[in-house]
């Protein structure tokens, strides 16, 4: 006699289903959150970024008061602040979208 799952393999069907559904979903999601675009900026709007949800830098856009010849320190962390903080909110919506998915699951790898 030996270990028979509950609901046989009909239930074994369903389950690989419902996992193939899911991973087609996924896919989808993931070619729509590559087409969404993220902004970000620093220094109160004088650097601007736009960021893909492939985490691409896109555009940059930096006002002309922000480049000041005596302190290009100023404007290399202004842009590091901007693009840094673009990245974390394109992270966070794709999390967010993938999470519709996964019920919340964390699933390593996926993201």
């Amino acid at each position: 006699m030996g270990f028979k799952p509950p609901g046989g393999m009909g239930n074994m069907n369903q389950m690989l289903k419902q996992a193939q559904k899911m991973q087609e979903n996924m896919l989808k999601t993931k070619e729509e959150v590559e087409q969404r675009t993220v902004q970000a900026s620093s220094g109160g709007g004088m650097v601007e970024v736009t960021i893909s949800g492939k985490m691409e830098l896109l555009e940059i856009k930096i006002k002309p008061e922000a480049i000041d010849p005596e302190d290009p320190e100023m404007l290399e962390d202004l842009v590091k602040a901007a693009v840094n903080q673009g990245l974390r909110n394109a992270q966070t919506m794709v999390q967010e979208e993938m999470s519709k998915i996964t019920g919340g699951f964390n699933i390593p790898g996926l993201f």
